[in-house]
C-alpha cells in the first residue's frame, strides 16, 4: 500500500494477476477459455500467454464497437488516467467506464505504475481495422502539444488539409510517392511534403506513412471519433400478440420433429449412399425434399439438424457400401415426448459448427457444396447462432422483428456488437434467424418464451415451457370417396407412420390430406401387409366408413400383389397370367433385364433377384419372391442402424465439465504463485516457459534484463537489453552494447534475470 492508502500500482501485469481474487481469476479464465488450456504453472505464464498475438486475437474478437473505440483510445493517449481515456472517447462517460472496466477483467488492459496501459501487442492486433482512430499506429514517442499541432494544422493549405482528413478517414495510412520525405515547410512543394515537413505524417518502412495519434485527435477536435461510438443500431420491430409467437413458433418445432421422423424411418429401409467425397448426392437431397414436402433448403436443414442431434451417422451396409443411417440413439428418441425430442435436435443445431445455408451453393472454385458433405462447417457458426438468438431476446414480448427490414436491422446490430468478425459471419446470423424459424426456436419474427430459454442455454427448461404450446396429436383421419384421408390434426406417432406407409402426402395445413394409390398401397404389401391388415387398420384409423371405393382399389391390389413369382436363376418369373408374362417379356423398357420364356407360364432373367425386384415395379408390376417349395415369401424388411457418436454428454455437462476446470487451473495457478514466491528473487529464469515469462513482464515493465544468448559461432554470452517485442519466435529488443535494437532467436537464449 502507499502512504495514501491506496494500492501500490503493480509492477507488471504478473504482480496484478497476482493480486486479482480468486473470483476475478475464475472471471478471466471463463472469459479466455484459451489462457487456461493447458493449465499455466503461476500468474508469470498465464500474463505471458494472454500478452502472445493469438491469445489477444482472440479476445479483441469477442469485443463490442464501444469497447475496441475505448482500447483504440488508450493506445492514442499512451498510459495515462482513466479519466483522461473517458474524457476523449465520444460516449456516454458511464459507459466508457463500464467498457474500460471490461476491458482491464479482460487482462487486455493493465494498471501500471505509468497510468493505464494496453498489453504490448494489442496495436499491432488492431492495425488496419477500420472506424478506429489510431489503434492501428502508434503515437510519437514524444505527443506534441496540443496547441503546437492546431498552429501546425493552421499553417496548411486546403488542399493539404483535405489529403490529411482523407488519410484520417480512410484507415491512417498512406504512401508518399514521390514526394520528398526529408524537406523544410518552406522547401515543400505539394500537399504531402507540406504533411511530412510539418511532422502530420510520419514515414514509416517503404513509402508508407502514418497519422500519429495526437494529429488525429486534433484533427477530431480532441476526441478519437468524430461520431458516438456507443450509438448502437436499433432494432426494426413491429408488434405482435405473444400468444401467437408462441403458436407460430409451437407449430413449427412440431413439423420439425415429424419431418425427422418420417426422414429417419425412410432411411432406415432404403438408406442413401456417402458420395466419395463425403456427403449426401443431390438426387437423394431432392428426394427427401420431396417426400418430407419441403423445398431443397429446408431438405438440407432437416438432415443436417439430425446429424448435429447424433441421430443420423455414416456406416455400412451388408454389402459393405457406406450409407447414411440413423444411429441406435434415434430408437430412443422416437419414444421421447416430442417436446424432448424438439430439444435435442434444437440443442444440436445451436452448438454445431455445421453450416446447413450453404447446400446448393458454390465455393470460391466452383464447386457446389453437398449436404452432409465433411467440409460444410465454419468455426463462426455457433457463436452466430447464439449471438441472433440473444439479440433477438432483447425484444420485448409482445414486440418482433419488422417484415423486410427486421432482419437486416439485427444484423447491422451484431456488427456493431463484433465489428472483427468477417463479412461472412453477417451471412451466418441471418441464416441462424432463417433456421430459428424453421426450427420453432423462433416464430413471427419474435422469440416465444421457449425459445428465450434456447438463447440462456436452458433446453430442459425449453422443453417443459413448449411442451403445453405443442398441438395436441389426434389418432384417427377421415377416409373420403375420393380414395383421400384427412387427418384434422397432426397424428400420433405410430399412426402417422402406417398411414404414411400406406398413402402419399397430397398436401399439408390445418389438416393433412393423404391420397391412397395403388403404388401407395403395394408399398405397405412390400413391407409384409396382407390385405386383411390393411382393411383393419383403415377401419380402426377411421371415424367416418370405409369407402366402397377404397375397398375395391385394396381387392385390386391384393388381387394383382405376388401374380408374378421370381425366384433364382439368376431369377425366374412364374405367372398363371400368360399374357400378362409375355407382355412383360416383350415390354421395351425390359430389354436390359434379359428376360426369356421359357414356357407359357415361366421365364427366366439375367438380371440379379436384388436388382430384377424393383426394376419390375417400376414397370408396374408387383412380384413376390417364391420359395423352393413354392410359397411365397414377404419379409418386413430389417431397420438398419449405425453406431451413435461416442462421447456426447447430456445438456449442461459441457458447461458443467468446463467451469470444473477454470476453478482447477485457478487453484494450480495460485499454488505456483505460492512456489514462486519460496524462490530466491535472483535466481535466473533458465527454462523456456519461464525464460519467456521473465521477458514478457519485461516488456510490459519496460525493464532492463540480462540475457544469456548462444551467438553463430556457439559461443554463449551475455547481454543487456531492453525487450520490446517478442512474436514469432524472435525477440526484439535494445542492446545496450551495440547501442541498437536488435533481434535475438528465442530457442537461443539460456536463460533470463533482471539487469
Amino acid at each position: 500500500m502507499s502512504s495514501s492508502g491506496r494500492p501500490t500500482p503493480a509492477r507488471t501485469l504478473a504482480d496484478q494477476l497476482r493480486s486479482w481474487p480468486d473470483e476475478r481469476l475464475v472471471a478471466l479464465l471463463g472469459a479466455r477459455p484459451d489462457l487456461a488450456t493447458p493449465a499455466p504453472q503461476d500468474s508469470s505464464q498465464l500474463a505471458t500467454r494472454a500478452a502472445t498475438r493469438s491469445s489477444i486475437h482472440r479476445a479483441l474478437d469477442g469485443l463490442d464497437r464501444l469497447e475496441l473505440s475505448v482500447l483504440d483510445a488508450l493506445l492514442v493517449a499512451g498510459q495515462t488516467t482513466s479519466e483522461q481515456v473517458i474524457s476523449i472517447v465520444h460516449a456516454d462517460a458511464a459507459r466508457t467506464a463500464s467498457a474500460l472496466q471490461r476491458l482491464l477483467d479482460l487482462a487486455l488492459v493493465w494498471e501500471s505504475p505509468g497510468g493505464l496501459r494496453p498489453l504490448t501487442g494489442v496495436a499491432d492486433a488492431m492495425r488496419g481495422m477500420p472506424g478506429l482512430a489510431s489503434g492501428l499506429r502508434p503515437s510519437s514517442p514524444e505527443p506534441a502539444a496540443a496547441a503546437d499541432i492546431a498552429a501546425r494544422l493552421a499553417e496548411l493549405s486546403p488542399a493539404a488539409t483535405a489529403m490529411l482528413r482523407h488519410v484520417d478517414e480512410h484507415g491512417g495510412e498512406g504512401t508518399t510517392g514521390a514526394a520528398r520525405r526529408t524537406v523544410s515547410p518552406a522547401e515543400a512543394r505539394t500537399p504531402a511534403e507540406e504533411l511530412l515537413s510539418r511532422r502530420l505524417l510520419v514515414p514509416r518502412e517503404g513509402s508508407t506513412v502514418v497519422l500519429p495519434g495526437e494529429v488525429g485527435l486534433a484533427l477530431r477536435g480532441g476526441r478519437t471519433t468524430t461520431e458516438p461510438v456507443d450509438r448502437v443500431p436499433e432494432l426494426a420491430t413491429a408488434s405482435r400478440d405473444a400468444g401467437l409467437v408462441a403458436r407460430s413458433a409451437a407449430g413449427a418445432a412440431f413439423d420439425v420433429v415429424r419431418r425427422v421422423e418420417l426422414l429417419l424411418d425412410q432411411w432406415s429401409v432404403r438408406p442413401p449412399g456417402v458420395l466419395r467425397s463425403g456427403g449426401l448426392a443431390v438426387r437423394d437431397l431432392k428426394a427427401v425434399a420431396a417426400e418430407l414436402h419441403v423445398d431443397e433448403a429446408g431438405a438440407a436443414l432437416v438432415v443436417e439438424v439430425a446429424l448435429s442431434a447424433g441421430l443420423v451417422a455414416e456406416a455400412a451396409v451388408a454389402d459393405g457400401t457406406p450409407s447414411w443411417l440413423p444411429t441406435d440413439e434415434f430408437d430412443v428418441w422416437s419414444g421421447r415426448p416430442i417436446s424432448e425430442r424438439w430439444a435435442r435436435l434444437v440443442g444440436g443445431w445451436v452448438t454445431s459448427a455445421r453450416v446447413p445455408s450453404l447446400v446448393g451453393s458454390r465455393d470460391a472454385a466452383g464447386k457446389a457444396w453437398n449436404a452432409l458433405a465433411p467440409e460444410l462447417s465454419s468455426g463462426l457458426a455457433e457463436e452466430a447462432r447464439l449471438l441472433a438468438l440473444r439479440v433477438l431476446s432483447d425484444l420485448p414480448d409482445g414486440e418482433v422483428l419488422a417484415a423486410g427490414t427486421g432482419v437486416a436491422s439485427l444484423v447491422q446490430r451484431v456488427d456493431w456488437l463484433r465489428p472483427r468478425c468477417p463479412r461472412v459471419f453477417s451471412d451466418l446470423v441471418a441464416a441462424a434467424l432463417s433456421e430459428a424459424a424453421a426450427l420453432g426456436v423462433s416464430g413471427a419474427g419474435g422469440l416465444p418464451p421457449s425459445g428465450r430459454l434456447v438463447a440462456a442455454g436452458d433446453l430442459t427448461g425449453a422443453a417443459e415451457t413448449i411442451a403445453p404450446e405443442l398441438p395436441r396429436p389426434v389418432d384417427h383421419v377421415l377416409l373420403q370417396a375420393d380414395l383421400t384421408a384427412v387427418a384434422p390434426g397432426p397424428l400420433e406417432t405410430e399412426v402417422a407412420r402406417r398411414l404414411h406407409l400406406l398413402a402419399d402426402i397430397e398436401s399439408r395445413g390445418g389438416a393433412t390430406v393423404y391420397r391412397f394409390t395403388s403404388g401407395s398401397l403395394r408399398r405397405g404389401f412390400d413391407a409384409g401387409w396382407s390385405s386383411v391388415e390393411v382393411r383393419d387398420f383403415l377401419h380402426t384409423v377411421s371415424q367416418t366408413p370405409v369407402p366402397q371405393p377404397l375397398e375395391f382399389l385394396v381387392d385390386d391390389v391384393a388381387r394383382t400383389f405376388g401374380s408374378v413369382r421370381v425366384g433364382h436363376a439368376e431369377a425366374f418369373l412364374r405367372s398363371d397370367d400368360e399374357a400378362a408374362l409375355a407382355a412383360l417379356v416383350h415390354d421395351p423398357r425390359a430389354r436390359t433385364l434379359g428376360l426369356r420364356l421359357l414356357a407359357p407360364t415361366v421365364a427366366i432373367a439375367t438380371t440379379p433377384l436384388d436388382v430384377l425386384l424393383p426394376r419390375l415395379r417400376e414397370l408396374g408390376s408387383a412380384p413376390v419372391v417364391e420359395a423352393a417349395d413354392g410359397t411365397v415369401r414377404v419379409s418386413r424388411p430389417d431397420l438398419l442402424r449405425a453406431r451413435s457418436r461416442r462421447g456426447r454428454r447430456p445438456a449442461g455437462a459441457v458447461e458443467a465439465r468446463q467451469t470444473a476446470q477454470v476453478q482447477a487451473v485457478a487453484t494450480a495457478i495460485r499454488a505456483g504463485d505460492r512456489a514462486e514466491s519460496s524462490r530466491p528473487p535472483t535466481a535466473e529464469a533458465t527454462n523456456p516457459s519461464a525464460a519467456l515469462a521473465a521477458l514478457r513482464e519485461a516488456i510490459e515493465g519496460g525493464t532492463t534484463v540480462v540475457i544469456g544468448y548462444v551467438d553463430n559461432h556457439g559461443a554463449t554470452g551475455e547481454r543487456v537489453v531492453d525487450p520490446r517485442r517478442l512474436d514469432g519466435g524472435r525477440l526484439s529488443a535494445y542492446d545496450h552494447r551495440a547501442d541498437d535494437v536488435r533481434e535475438f532467436a528465442v530457442h537461443r537464449i539460456t536463460g533470463v534475470r533482471r539487469a
